[in-house]
């Protein structure tokens, strides 16, 4: 089963190739809400009937938003962690040199994930790294552009799969769904110094069309794509799911909510888990107009976005109280 959310407001499900509207239904974070309050399973919760709708159409038109807002956009936190995906420390590598002798922060960060990123049920594995791009603000929808700063030196793309969670009143973190993301990043700035990884995760991130309901699966394939004045510059596959990953979802999921603040009743989070797959690694640099385009048959529609950039602010203005 798949939620689409409607920038206008309402709710579509798809089953199989059927989409139709949810009567009564406003929004995903309603319903989310309902579910936590019931104690019941989303997917018990979806009405009958409802008019059929075309959401290709619908995506075509930019009329689809973000899966879950959070009506509080200072409530709905855009995190992430790295180096999860068997084939990511190689990726990372070309960034950040290493020898014999030196082995990189990024190789063994890596390694540790292989080594204790799977831990058996019931147990702790070793943590992550993590970052944070920013509050609910930067999160844009689909069809919508990707903005890269002025100050920015790169902003490309990144394929990923992202997870949304609201905390019930008891603070526990209830996961609504998984969602394709396009975790947007400065890979230039980056490569500069490995402790600018902050600085260049500090960027907005698209997510949906579709929100998948109920367990990720094993074994994910997808494709990553830019498309330059209509020809396909960047064509590259990309693995996820924990068959592909060095850490369980289980794991990157206690590593961010056992920090107490994160466990906030009402908060909504959303948290991406990782890739191995960049065109910056292939050596492409991507321009105003680009259009990213990221998809997976798990997820039903792909995920665009054209690349916009935004004119150099110049130094930031302070004012004296």
């Amino acid at each position: 089963m798949h939620l689409s959310q409607l920038k206008s407001g309402g709710v579509i499900v798809r089953e199989n190739e059927t989409a139709r509207l949810l009567p009564g239904i406003e929004t995903i974070f309603a319903l989310a809400e309902e579910a936590i309050g019931k104690g019941a399973k989303l997917a018990d919760l979806i009405p009958q009937g409802g008019e059929s709708v075309d959401l290709e159409a619908l995506a075509a038109q930019g009329k689809l938003d973000v899966p879950v807002r959070h009506p509080e956009p200072a409530r709905m936190y855009l995190c992430g962690t790295g180096l999860t995906h068997l084939g990511s420390a190689s990726t990372r590598n070309a960034m950040h040199a290493q020898t014999e002798e030196h082995v990189s922060d990024s190789m063994k960060m890596f390694r540790m994930g292989l080594e204790g990123g799977k831990p058996a049920p019931g147990e702790i594995g070793v943590q992550p790294e993590w970052f944070y791009k920013g509050p609910g603000t930067e999160a844009v929808a689909p069809g919508d552009a990707l903005t890269s700063p002025g100050f920015a030196l790169d902003g490309g793309e990144e394929p990923e799969i992202a997870g949304f969670y609201l905390n019930g009143a008891d603070g526990v973190p209830c996961r609504i769904g998984f969602t394709l993301a396009n975790e947007f990043s400065d890979h230039v700035t980056e490569r500069i110094n490995y402790l600018f990884l902050a600085h260049s995760k500090l960027r907005p991130a698209s997510f949906g069309p579709e929100l998948l309901i109920g367990e990720l699966p094993a074994h994910i394939e997808g494709r990553s794509r830019i498309v330059r004045g209509g020809e396909v510059i960047f064509d590259e596959p990309f693995l996820s799911g924990e068959e592909n990953m060095s850490h369980t979802i289980a794991n990157l999921e206690h590593h961010h909510f056992k920090y107490a603040p994160f466990r906030r009743p009402g908060d909504l989070h959303v948290h991406m888990f990782g890739t191995a797959t960049l065109s910056f690694a292939a050596g492409i640099k991507p321009q105003q107009g680009d259009i990213f385009e990221i998809s997976s048959p798990a997820f039903g529609l792909a995920l665009r976005n054209p690349l916009a950039v935004a004119p150099d602010e110049g130094p930031a203005t302070v004012r004296t109280l």
